[in-house]
């Protein structure tokens, strides 16, 4: 999975698990990035809230044309993942923002994303 070695900020919480950096691809069927942009210009303060619990930090999201490059910090993906998923509030947003995405394609084994692998940070 696309991590690096954990990195902690003053900001961090000196007792919680440091954070990884991570990031994945996503595409957008064409013609849906200006719905797509306006709706998280208005991210909804309760899934805002999930994500924060969840233990993400940093989550950024760049777009190019339909390519989504999405980055974010947590300490475990696949658990911070699970937290979201579970989560009633990220199911309506998922159903919300179902329309804007093309199918994932090019995942490897055990992704749930197509992954990002990381090779170079300067902290």
């Amino acid at each position: 999975m696309a991590e690096r070695d954990a990195v902690r900020t003053d900001a961090e919480n000196a007792a919680g698990p440091p954070l990884k950096r991570y990031a994945f691809m996503l595409r957008l069927r064409p013609g849906a990035a200006t719905a797509y942009e306006e709706a998280h210009h208005a991210v909804w303060p309760e899934m805002l809230a999930l994500l924060k619990r969840a233990g993400i930090s940093e989550y950024s999201i760049y777009r190019r044309d339909e390519l989504l490059i999405l980055a974010l910090r947590a300490a475990d993906f696949e658990s911070t993942w699970q937290k979201i998923e579970s989560d009633p509030i990220n199911t309506r947003w998922q159903h919300a923002m179902a329309p804007f995405f093309a199918p994932i394609e090019g995942l490897r084994p055990g992704e749930r994303f197509p992954m990002m692998e990381e090779v170079f940070y300067l902290a």
